[in-house]
């Protein structure tokens, strides 16, 4: 049996998604949260440009009739400045990184904002089994193939091409570099050529859609000290700008790449229309908020808090934009079934089905998301909406707000067991406010469905170390990541699998293990699925075991999805043109060649 990785859950402000983030465990913007190292580098010589006008005053130099107008600048601000901006050393996680490197990063694929799908960006289509860029080979390893675009090139006009590729492969393989080796060290063979690469893995693995996201261009890096010699500035551009200069402690800017290979596809103009984008950087959200409210911002993605969300929708009769979406990070309701959970409740009846459904009946998610989102979001019907939207079978609708039906699970679940009452004991981080107001609102819910209901919880060090390593724990909450393409969500398929408790492996919830208190057909067949999963890359053979999956967790209850996150954006949509918000690791930056002034 082949498994992805070890996936721990992990507590971070903002969302540090890789090349293939299995999932993470999730405070909020306020609370169980890190922040990036501030760098202590010398700040560059150059003068910093005046970013403290407002936008308005950055007038295009050209306009092509009829297409769209060339020229300006626009203007965006985050609350963290990057500690580097290679993305391959430490610190280069920093979702600040892949914000800025959105302008002259490229790679094999991109995810599409309008779709939430990987979209090919760098080669001319995704491999898959259908289309032969992906075969399984009869020795069971996996070869993958690239076509690179033609008019793919470096922003000093060298071709992109397949020695790029083997280049950036070589210099993540590096044993004396710190980077992050997951599936790269697995490839046992390459083919190059001028604009193709084929990479044979030892094993089938779906995680190869999101590998080779950042290609590193030999001809300019060969040579140089990799770890040190690109913290502060950037190798030549694959992408539509080029990086200019860095103000420590105030902005970084970027410059239009005369020779980006990419046309819009609507007006066939040559991209990017900007002449150039700043990132500033302005730590308090209030201070964010304020300076796109005085147009001295165009384009902000502030930590998405209700009152910040309905503050910035007052400013849509000026002409705001605001876009609430609903993000990767997802809450969920879950049960613990090892032995340790008696520790918490020694009346705990989690094993019984009927409790479960009497918990997931009695739950008002509707109230809950009008309470802690107001109302922007809708409630899950399943968490493989997180991933991929378009593969959810919406499996937990089954369990619609009744405390009729509650009940009469409560009483189903008395008889069962004998007991005369049902009691849980909640357990949460108490230093995220919104799961605070959850566990407030939980009160009322359970009394009304005839369960006896305490609240017990913790500060997130505590929820997230020892509480959730042994399985201390009776009714929890948090989150966990989702991310788009099949790798991500065959990998979350690895939280529930029987045969990887912890600490090797990530199965917190106990849900069939060696000492779970469920361990029946169920168990067994979710098991054999997992393993099925991590062994093909056929997507017609992928896509029933994921339903029958997500049918198994659902009818059995083993956990209940709540709400996924919002992600927030807001531009001046009087200034800015083609924008899109885009809820994933892309982040808001990813079309950012599309974007034009509409005010000059």
């Amino acid at each position: 049996m082949t498994r992805l990785w070890h996936s721990r859950p992990v507590v971070f402000g903002a969302l540090l998604l890789a090349f293939a983030l299995v999932a993470a465990a999730c405070g909020d913007s306020t609370d169980d949260t890190t922040s990036a190292p501030q760098a202590t580098t010398a700040a560059p010589t150059t003068a910093a440009p005046d970013t403290t006008a407002a936008a308005t005053t950055a007038a295009p130099t050209t306009t092509e009739a009829p297409g769209k107008p060339y020229g300006g600048e626009a203007i965006v601000a985050d609350d963290q400045e990057p500690p580097t901006l290679n993305p391959f050393v430490p610190g280069g996680d920093n979702f600040i990184v892949s914000i800025i490197g959105q302008s002259y990063h490229a790679g094999v694929q991109e995810i599409d904002g309008f779709t939430l799908t990987l979209i090919p960006e760098l080669v001319t289509e995704l491999p898959t089994v259908a289309n032969g860029g992906v075969t399984v080979n009869a020795d069971d390893t996996m070869t993958v193939r690239y076509t690179l675009r033609d008019d793919a090139q470096w922003s000093d006009g060298t071709p992109i091409t397949g020695d790029d590729l083997q280049f950036t492969l070589d210099t993540i393989l590096d044993p004396d570099l710190p980077v992050d080796k997951t599936t790269y060290e697995d490839i046992v063979d390459t083919q190059v050529g001028d604009k193709t690469f084929e990479y044979t893995l030892s094993a089938p693995t779906a995680l190869y859609e999101l590998i080779f996201g950042t290609l590193i261009p030999k001809h300019a890096v060969e040579g140089s000290d990799f770890t040190t010699d690109w913290n502060d500035t950037m190798w030549p551009s694959a992408g539509p700008f080029v990086f200019d200069q860095w103000q420590k402690g105030e902005f970084v800017k970027v410059v239009r790449n005369d020779n980006y290979w990419k046309s819009d596809e609507e007006t066939g103009q040559q991209l990017p229309y900007l002449d150039s984008v700043i990132f500033r950087f302005i730590p308090e959200t209030e201070s964010i908020i304020n300076a796109f409210r005085a147009r001295e911002i165009d384009i902000i993605q502030p930590p998405p808090a209700t009152e910040t969300i309905e503050t910035l929708q007052a400013l849509e009769p000026e002409g705001a934009v605001v876009e609430v979406l609903s993000g990767p990070v997802w809450e969920h309701l879950n049960f613990q079934f090892g032995p340790a959970r008696l520790e918490r409740n020694p009346d705990s009846v989690n094993d019984n089905l009927n409790y479960r459904k009497a918990i997931a009946h009695a739950i008002d998610k509707q109230l809950i998301v009008d309470e802690i989102l107001a109302g922007q979001v809708e409630p899950l019907d399943s968490f493989v909406e997180a991933f991929s939207p378009t593969l959810s079978l919406g499996a937990w609708k089954q369990y619609d707000y009744n405390p009729d039906t509650a009940k009469s699970f409560v009483d189903a679940a008395k008889a069962d067991t004998g007991k005369d009452s049902i009691k849980t004991v909640f357990s949460t981080t108490s230093n995220n406010d919104a799961r605070v107001k959850l566990s407030e609102l939980f009160v009322d819910m359970m009394t009304a469905a005839g369960i006896e209901y305490e609240n017990q919880l913790e500060d997130s060090q505590i929820f997230f170390g020892e509480t959730l390593d042994n399985g201390r724990w009776d009714l929890g909450e948090w989150a966990w990541v989702g991310s788009p393409g099949f790798s991500g969500l065959i990998s979350i398929f690895d939280v529930w699998d029987p045969e990887a408790p912890p600490p090797d492996g990530s199965n917190y919830y106990r849900w069939g293990t060696e000492d779970s208190s469920i361990i029946d057909a169920n168990t067994a067949r979710f098991a054999e699925i997992r393993d099925a999963l991590n062994s093909s890359v056929d997507q017609d053979v992928l896509v029933p075991l994921i339903n029958e999956a997500e049918n198994i967790l659902a009818d059995n209850v083993v956990l209940v999805p709540l709400y996924a996150r919002l992600v927030t954006a807001a531009v001046w949509g009087d200034e800015i043109a083609g924008f899109k918000h885009n809820p994933t690791q892309a982040s808001h930056t990813w079309n950012m060649e599309q974007w034009y002034r509409v005010d000059g």
